[in-house]
């Protein structure tokens, strides 16, 4: 279903580690941990300013992979984590994309399922990577068979 979309990847975007939303996303998640909002904590770090969040990265944009079209209702949420080679730090710009990364099918008791894994990156702007993030997603049968009669 998805096989033919490995390898492609989004344009890169370029998003800001801005300050009030990191603020925002903090008070969201319920972490207040003073290194990501105190300026005088973030200054005394072994980082010497205030970083965001390990799942911060969720709130950037990635944007497109043309082509790549996923249904809005029925998707499962199979996996998420991220890789880290240093923070981010408050203030910075940072260049996202997606790629995707690879697509099974298998069968269960309730029919074909596939898999679809996904990898958002952040890069600075020298292209370092920062991060990754690697998502896996999950279409069930039922997905699959709304999916081709639209």
């Amino acid at each position: 279903m998805y096989k033919h979309m490995i390898g492609k990847q989004s344009n890169k975007v370029k998003n800001t580690v801005e300050k009030g939303m990191v603020k925002r996303f903090v008070e969201s998640i319920g972490d207040p941990h003073p290194i990501y909002t105190n300026e005088e904590v973030g200054k005394k770090s072994r980082y010497g300013k205030n970083i965001a969040p390990p799942t911060y990265p969720r709130v950037f944009d990635y944007g497109v992979i043309e082509g790549l079209i996923l249904p809005e209702k029925g998707l499962i949420h199979g996996e998420q984590n991220y890789h880290y080679e240093r923070p981010l730090f408050i203030g910075e710009e940072i260049s996202c994309y997606s790629e995707v990364k690879n697509y099974v099918e298998k069968s269960g008791t309730n029919g074909r399922m596939g898999f679809l894994e996904i990898v958002n990156y952040g890069e600075d702007q020298e292209g370092n990577m920062i991060f990754s993030e690697k998502m896996v997603t999950i279409i069930t049968e039922t997905v699959r068979k709304a999916m081709c009669y639209e």
